[in-house]
């Protein structure tokens, strides 16, 4: 289902920022090539395809799935879409890279895992921090015991973006709110170092409407005995950066979701600083590990596995339990918090 030199075909469902994001990446990738865009609309796709020079244009996503010209699909629409999205492209035999969140609850993700099994394609959650060179290197250094057991963890992620009940992030029926759209990385992280997340207490600030949370912060425990301190924000412009604290040292990552450098901390030595620059934008690394994975016949990224994407959608599901908010799957409606 390869092309000529190996690399996948891709197909992109969605045309947002972040469609344009990883196309841009994509072009640092020599052996990966973008064959189709879907839209909803014809227009959309047409204009999409002609800024990127994309040969195959469709006004439907069902349209793209099919394609005889495409073996991976980049699902790039809004968290409500990911499900249904993801489940035609799977059940139509291609391999898919779904944004994050996977889906807007861990009962969709369970659904788009099993029909990953069913078809026997490759799926992964699109957790392109993970792939980073600086991620890597973090991963090394904590791995080779340079600040001993983690123990802590800090994270943030947070933007001021001047509300407009219009704008994705807080718009409920796009599945808006700080939680899902930024708080999966500070979770995402605290899961890769901590195991198993116990969330041991959460606040939240709330839009005007009170249908999504704009600033959520929550304390976690992992199964190892350490602990977490996590806070996203679509209200407040936060210092945006993480620290991985243990029993000889710590790690500060400066915006560690997109990090191109960390500094080490080693009890009574130097701080030391790495450089590790994108090679394009960062996403050609996430591609990069579909396509690896494909190529060796793998369905899954040791990296960010099914058995992942689901606990973190347990945990935001538990989040915004203790909140009263719920993303109802069937009319992807918000039920307004108390």
């Amino acid at each position: 289902m390869t092309d000529d030199n190996g690399g996948l075909r891709w197909g992109v469902v969605g045309t947002g920022g972040i469609a344009h994001s990883f196309v841009e990446g994509l072009r640092a990738t020599p052996t990966a090539r973008v064959t189709a865009v879907g839209s909803r609309t014809r227009e959309r796709a047409e204009e999409f395809a002609d800024a990127w020079g994309i040969p195959e244009r469709h006004g439907s996503y069902a349209d793209l799935a099919e394609s005889p010209e495409v073996d991976a699909v980049y699902v790039a629409t809004p968290h409500p879409w990911h499900h249904p999205n993801t489940l035609t492209c799977l059940n139509a035999g291609k391999h898919v890279l779904v944004e994050k969140p996977m889906a807007m609850n861990a009962l969709q993700v369970a659904e788009m895992v099993a029909a990953a099994r069913d078809n026997d394609r490759f799926l992964m959650e699109a957790m392109w921090t993970r792939y980073l060179p600086a991620s890597r290197l973090v991963r090394d250094l904590v791995g080779d015991g340079a600040i001993g057991e983690v123990s802590w963890i800090s994270a943030e992620f947070g933007s001021n973006v001047p509300y407009d009940p219009d704008h994705r992030i807080f718009n409920a029926d796009l599945g808006g709110g700080a939680l899902l759209d930024l708080g999966v990385y500070p979770l995402a992280l605290a899961s890769q170092y901590l195991g198993e997340l116990t969330v041991v207490g959460a606040t939240r600030q709330l839009s005007p409407d009170r249908m999504v949370d704009t600033h959520t912060t929550v304390l976690v425990r992992g199964e190892n005995g350490g602990t977490g301190s996590l806070v996203c924000s679509s209200r407040t412009t936060l210092p945006n950066r993480a620290v991985l604290a243990g029993s000889g040292g710590w790690l500060e990552i400066p915006h560690f979701w997109a990090a191109t450098g960390v500094v080490l901390h080693r009890d009574g030595r130097e701080p030391e600083e790495f450089h590790r620059p994108f090679r394009a934008n960062g996403y050609e690394y996430e591609a990069e590990e579909v396509a690896r994975r494909v190529a060796a016949g793998e369905r899954e990224s040791p990296d960010m596995p099914w058995a992942e994407s689901l606990r973190l959608a347990r945990l935001t599901d538990r989040i915004r339990d203790m909140g009263g908010l719920v993303y109802s799957p069937a009319t992807v409606k918000a039920v307004p918090l108390g």
